[in-house]
């Protein structure tokens, strides 16, 4: 088992932008991405499963919902502080980064905002220990990058709501507890529905034979005449922006991870370039591993500074999604290409599972589709230039 020896590259000395808050929460996750993540990471993606032994510790690290305010289990930190526990955690996996993406912004974020505050206290402080693990059912077989189309959909059956349909790709779904379910109503409104495990005709049948985010667990979630209490909607809001708030939230967590990936890429290409010798001479003093490891170097700190500047707009109310969408879209398209660079650099070695590189590279093929894909998000910035939306 190779020690992890990683050390975060700030090229633009931004750790001068953050509080001292910021950089004892990220350097408390950092840690313990060292300690628990790092040794095992590469075993349980090698088997596909989810080490599920470190959800408690994700839970202390603040890795549920850390903006979720104290009264609720959360800890109340800042949206900066959110996004440097995404980046060290998926500096360590983007697989499980996911899962605790899923559970803040996906299955946190709309109880708290658009939940009653008895649906707050009842789910929210086990959320934020993973006493209660969540998914986020949106996503359809038919229906991805245009989910308004959804056709899962429940019925005003009186005391009841009667809930039918199925969504796929779900992060969580095959050990969740409960499930953040998006549904039409007999009018066609989506709401937001509270699906627990255990109600007769929901299951959750685990996806098999993922080439990426193998440490993580994916399912679908398969809805058969389910009795929904009336209780378990979400009420604060109904409508397709409910859970585009949600993805908002999300895809902010991403464009902070995706640096977190490209930098353990880049610092692994690094110490290798200086320790391999070839030609008599380390290859980083060659000028084609000079090329790539600067360019990686500047790219990194390109999406930093991008990132930290989004997350004071996030904190100040005044972060738009078509600059997040941006913001998520570069940094992941970043990330791949540091990943590919990186593997360039350790040559045969890169493809091992004694480096870290190819399983980020893996990985990240899923985190530039999910949650929005690289063109859709492209498009979601081309709209906003131009005031003509180019989906239809």
């Amino acid at each position: 088992m190779k020690p992890d020896l990683f050390q975060a590259p700030d090229y633009y000395l931004l750790d001068d932008l953050l509080t001292e808050e910021h950089k004892l929460v990220r350097d408390s996750a950092r840690a313990w991405v060292k300690r628990e993540v790092s040794p095992i990471i590469e075993d349980y993606a090698q088997r596909a499963e989810f080490p599920k032994q470190i959800i408690k510790g994700l839970g202390e690290i603040g890795g549920f919902g850390p903006y979720i305010p104290e009264e609720y289990g959360g800890a109340g930190l800042d949206q900066i502080s959110y996004g440097l526990i995404m980046q060290e955690i998926e500096r360590g996996d983007s697989g499980v980064r996911s899962t605790s993406s899923v559970q803040s912004s996906l299955v946190m974020y709309p109880i708290w905002k658009f939940g009653t505050e008895e649906q707050r206290m009842k789910y929210l402080p086990k959320l934020a220990t993973g006493e209660f693990m969540g998914c986020f059912g949106l996503t359809e077989p038919d229906y991805g990058s245009n989910p308004s189309g959804m056709v899962t959909n429940f019925k005003d059956m009186g005391d009841h709501y009667l809930l039918n349909g199925a969504k796929m790709w779900i992060s969580n779904a095959p050990f969740a507890d409960i499930a953040v379910v998006w549904a039409k109503d007999e009018s066609g409104r989506i709401h937001g529905l509270i699906v627990e495990r255990g109600m007769e005709g929901f299951t959750t049948p685990e996806t098999h034979n993922k080439w990426s985010l193998r440490a993580s667990a994916t399912g679908e979630l398969i809805f058969d005449n389910v009795k929904v209490p009336k209780e378990n909607l979400l009420p604060g809001k109904s409508g397709l922006g409910a859970p585009m708030m949600c993805l908002d939230s999300a895809r902010y967590g991403i464009a902070w991870g995706a640096i977190g990936a490209a930098m353990d890429c880049y610092d692994t290409a690094l110490r290798y370039a200086k320790e391999r010798i070839q030609f008599d001479k380390p290859i980083a003093a060659t000028q084609l591993q000079q090329k790539k490891l600067a360019e990686m170097i500047t790219e990194i700190t390109k999406a930093q500074l991008l990132t930290w500047r989004l997350g004071v707009l996030r904190n100040e109310g005044k972060a738009t999604t078509a600059q997040i969408s941006m913001a998520k879209r570069n940094n992941v398209d970043m990330a791949i290409n540091i990943a590919r660079e990186a593997r360039q650099i350790l040559g045969g070695m890169g493809i091992t599972g004694e480096y870290s590189i190819m399983r980020h590279s893996m990985n990240l093929e899923s985190v530039i589709t999910y949650e929005g894909t690289h063109d859709i998000h492209l498009l979601i910035t081309g709209a906003d230039i131009t005031g003509m939306p180019a989906f239809k």
